[in-house]
């Protein structure tokens, strides 16, 4: 099923976000811009965390995560290992839904905003995959340019 394949790959990028932040050298640098670089390591973490706890945890799942979105890009030197933590907490939380959805579950209408078109669980959960190795690939990018 799909959602057998979307846990591995959600565990495997959140796994690798996982190592991107423990490989920063220093720890304030996940905190650091750069230029034209808008947003921090740190913040794209803490705004992935969010994403995923609020559309999967709270809407799909039932978790009661409520999400402060502005704080995702606003908060500044949350510790690492506070960082670490929330990750470790969404594949959890990410691998314990994702389970829990029938075929029947992934083909009903999901709607994020009612300005968009419609589409399905599934693809919304395709989506999250794709908006989470996008981010993923700028921590990286991001861990590069200053290490």
């Amino acid at each position: 099923m799909l959602t057998d394949s979307l846990i591995k790959l959600f565990k495997r990028d959140l796994n690798a976000l996982k190592r991107e932040v423990e490989s920063y050298e220093k720890e304030s640098n996940l905190w650091l811009l750069h230029k034209d670089v808008k947003n921090s390591a740190g913040n794209l973490c803490l705004h992935l965390v969010g994403n995923l706890k609020t559309f999967i945890g709270a809407s799909l799942g039932n978790t009661g995560y409520v999400r402060h979105r502005d704080l995702e890009f606003s908060l500044k030197d949350v510790p690492r290992s506070e960082l670490l933590e929330q990750v470790d907490e969404t594949i959890i939380i990410v691998e314990e839904t994702l389970k829990t959805l029938t075929e029947a579950d992934l083909q009903k209408e999901f709607v994020r905003r009612a300005s968009e078109d419609k589409m399905t669980t599934e693809y919304f959960l395709i989506h999250l995959t794709m908006h989470l190795s996008y981010h993923l690939g700028q921590i990286n990018y991001h861990r590069r340019l200053l290490e």
